[in-house]
């Protein structure tokens, strides 16, 4: 029989999409009411048939944006063009595969876990035997299939290791093969978010402040304080991604990120962000007890953000502010040095602003794209007439904070020309203005932070800034003028 009249199975975790259906219809579950997975315990004890059960029916799991393997998606199309039979099967519930099914509206008959029967191995050959014969193609992409290809006709293997390769080949006709790249360091980098740790900088201000970048212990301990935060971050930021799988895949760049493109699977996700977390909590208590309950609050915080606070409009940015501040605060815990009220005032204004031009930008981008609403977020566009000036006033409100500041008696004293902190002031407006002009226009990243690192002239701002607060510290103006 010519290959091109076989009838051809699909497998569908793993093969048709790089994800685990079951997997993210548990993360469905546990996000719309995290107290079922005491309930999901129980319905395991039951077996797996009965857990698959109970999480289809309670789950909401959509498919509208599932990812799929596009090569291997575009063959299916190509042999449906010319007559052949296609059929999933899969050891998911009925109702996930047939809500598959009538998504890509390509498949002409659905075999799926239903009844009492795992539709695994021996128990998918089975089955698909029944519907199709002995003669078909399988397409697979694991060693669990070995049974049904060791059956089939002919094989098609979907990004199969080279040992289930070897095996299969030395058994079975290949009719064709497809392979997507592993997640290299530049893929996990993107998952953990790397590019962020400039936000960590912050605990450096402390130091930088106190002007005791000289003292090694205290820049020892900054330093280790920094990769505390940022691994404890980045495992929060691979939590978030989970939990945010069905909202960023609907995102116009958020979709492409490692987890809701599927690049990496869930599963080495949560391995990655525990290691992750414990590094990060196991390096905090090398500073002290102190640092290590700063970095717990910021995991409280962060946690409660993430899975609710991020909801309320407004809400989410002062959040996101406090965060910022908290880093400062940790910075000075780390050194203990005390943390002046001029600099939380400061930090509390500048940061919330910053966290009001990440909305903005966001929501100016939903405009250019025809939207109303922000997905899996309380705002809307006819909110930015509230956030641009609440945004631009808090910018201001921090640049009249830090002109107080320099005029201070503990300024006057503490600096050897304190009136050069003046051009900082003059550096903040420039900067700040820039940053909600470019926002107006369409240009701000959805993150700015991501935007400074990559902005010449933001960059070019803040090293100009450093160099007035250092000449303000140790260059006496007197005997310059």
């Amino acid at each position: 029989m010519n290959k091109h009249q076989l009838p051809l199975v699909i497998d569908l975790d793993g093969t048709l999409t790089p994800t685990d259906t079951l997997v993210e219809s548990v993360l469905c579950l546990l996000k719309r009411s995290p107290t079922s997975l005491f309930v999901l315990l129980v319905w395991l004890l039951r077996g797996r048939v009965a857990f698959k059960e109970f999480v289809a029916a309670n789950s909401g799991f959509s498919v509208e944006n599932l990812p799929i393997n596009r090569s291997l998606l575009d063959y299916l199309h190509k042999e449906k063009a010319i007559g052949r039979k296609l059929v999933l099967a899969t050891a998911s519930h009925k109702s996930v595969a047939h809500k598959v099914s009538n998504h890509l509206a390509i498949f002409d008959d659905v075999i799926a876990t239903e009844g009492a029967s795992n539709l695994k191995g021996v128990n998918k050959l089975e089955a698909i035997q029944r519907t199709v014969g002995n003669n078909f193609t399988y397409a697979g992409d694991s060693a669990v299939d070995i049974p049904i290809w060791r059956s089939a006709s002919a094989a098609i293997l979907v990004n199969v290791s080279r040992s289930t390769e070897k095996r299969v080949r030395a058994m079975t006709p290949i009719e064709a093969s497809f392979s997507e790249q592993t997640a290299d360091l530049k893929t996990w980098a993107r998952a953990i978010r790397v590019h962020q740790w400039v936000k960590n900088l912050l605990i450096f201000v402390p130091l930088l402040t106190a002007f005791s970048f000289f003292d090694i212990d205290k820049l020892t301990n900054t330093v280790i304080a920094f990769f505390a935060f940022s691994l404890l971050a980045s495992a929060t930021y691979i939590v978030n991604d989970l939990w945010d799988l069905e909202c960023d895949r609907t995102h116009i760049r958020k979709r492409h990120r490692p987890l809701a493109s599927s690049e990496i699977s869930i599963g080495k996700a949560l391995i990655a962000s525990v290691v992750l977390l414990l590094s990060g909590l196991s390096l905090a208590l090398v500073i002290s007890q102190q640092f290590l309950l700063m970095l717990l609050l910021y995991l409280f915080i962060t946690s409660s953000y993430s899975s609710v606070l991020k909801h309320y409009v407004l809400l989410d940015v002062i959040i996101l502010s406090l965060l910022y501040t908290l880093r400062i605060l940790s910075g000075s815990v780390a050194i203990e040095v005390v943390t002046s009220t001029w600099l939380l005032a400061f930090s509390a204004f500048i940061f919330l602003s910053l966290a009001l031009v990440k909305r903005c930008s966001e929501l100016v981008t939903l405009q250019k794209l025809g939207g109303e609403a922000a997905n899996g977020r309380d705002y809307r566009l006819d909110d930015l007439v509230v956030l641009w000036p609440l945004g631009v006033g808090s910018a201001l409100s921090a640049i009249v904070v830090f002109g107080i500041f320099i005029s201070s008696p503990d300024t006057l004293l503490r600096y050897r020309s304190p009136l050069v902190l003046w051009l900082v002031a003059l550096g903040l407006i420039y900067w700040v203005s820039r940053l909600w002009v470019k926002t107006a226009r369409g240009e701000m990243h959805d993150d700015p932070v991501v935007y400074a690192l990559k902005d010449k002239g933001s960059r070019a701002i803040f090293m100009a800034m450093v160099i007035a607060v250092l000449g303000a510290q140790f260059v006496d103006s007197n005997s310059i003028f």
